[in-house]
């Protein structure tokens, strides 16, 4: 979804523009106040905010910039800016967060990957030691043998992906 933040009158024209040119829903607040309503309430991937807004308003710009949470913002200068500039930047936007979040999603499951492969390493460790034990009943031993075919098992299909 794209936030559009300006009290320019070509708001609904703008709003409609880029709903049909993204495929985003885009919603349209007149002030900086109803600007940080709608971001309380949704998550936007995109906030297209007019500098006018942050110049005439800087304690609401501040306030308003807070709720931003994940939103890219894109500041644009409605004045002079025209409706294929505007395209533009709200696609580079697009495809910034997009990239950002795919970035985070590899590190995640990066990290994921290696603690995992860490404690199937302490895991599979565990169970040799457990069966160098003297004497083990054979129950016992084919639990943890069961266990340390489990642990391998998983291992190999974390290095496959």
């Amino acid at each position: 979804m794209i936030l559009l933040i300006t009290p320019s009158s070509r708001g609904p024209e703008c709003a409609a523009c880029l709903t049909a040119e993204t495929s985003q829903e885009t919603h349209w607040a007149q002030s900086l106040q109803a600007a940080a309503t709608h971001l309380r309430e949704e998550t936007y991937a995109v906030a297209v905010i007019d500098q006018l807004l942050l110049e005439t308003e800087p304690e609401e710009s501040d306030q308003m910039i807070e709720h931003l949470g994940h939103a890219f913002p894109v500041y644009l200068n409605f004045a002079v800016t025209g409706m294929e500039r505007l395209l533009r930047e709200v696609r580079l936007a697009l495809h910034r967060r997009k990239r950002e979040e795919n970035a985070a999603v590899r590190t995640v499951v990066e990290q994921l990957n290696s603690e995992m492969r860490e404690s199937l390493t302490a895991v599979m460790l565990s169970c040799e030691l457990a069966m160098a034990v003297p004497d083990v009943p054979t129950p016992a031993a084919e639990k943890i043998q069961a266990i340390d075919n489990l642990a391998r098992a998983m291992r190999l299909r974390l290095e496959i992906n």
